[in-house]
């Protein structure tokens, strides 16, 4: 047995429905796609979300809640966290431009401070906004807090 010589087994392999070779080959007239409607059409197909007619899920599931467009997002930023950085990078001032050189945020992003976690060194620090308990307890250690 050689590479030229190899067949597939018999019967495993049939050949392909002729479509719309004539009356007498039993598929001619409409080709097997039945009388008019779109899909007896060239060129038909049905778009992904399309369910034959009956009202689609996306019409039929209610719309829930609100959006709003004013909102602003900010990257929220702990003191624990602010913690860790001041121990990594061995100073107490943080503007935009070393948090961000740090990874808290993108330049795009805002930043705000929450209280979550116990500061233990004196921060200056430059953000969008910050929580009253964090505020307090970054002025309880004698640091500054700026707002942009």
């Amino acid at each position: 047995m050689e590479l030229n010589n190899l067949r597939p087994a018999k019967g495993s392999v049939k050949s392909n429905k002729r479509i719309g070779r004539g009356t007498g080959s039993g598929r001619g007239g409409t080709s097997t796609r039945g009388h008019k409607g779109d899909k007896a059409r060239s060129g038909s197909k049905e778009k992904r979300h399309f369910e034959g007619g009956q009202t689609p899920m996306q019409r039929r599931l209610p719309k829930r809640g609100f959006q709003n467009v004013n909102r602003v997002e900010y990257v929220p930023l702990n003191l624990a966290q602010l913690e860790a950085l001041v121990s990594k990078t061995g100073t107490g001032a943080f503007d935009l431009q070393a948090l961000i050189a740090a990874g808290v945020a993108k330049a795009s992003e805002k930043i705000k401070v929450l209280g979550n976690g116990k500061l233990t060194t004196k921060v200056d620090l430059t953000v969008h906004a910050i929580s009253a308990s964090a505020k307090a307890a970054i002025e309880a250690l004698g640091g500054s807090v700026q707002l942009v």
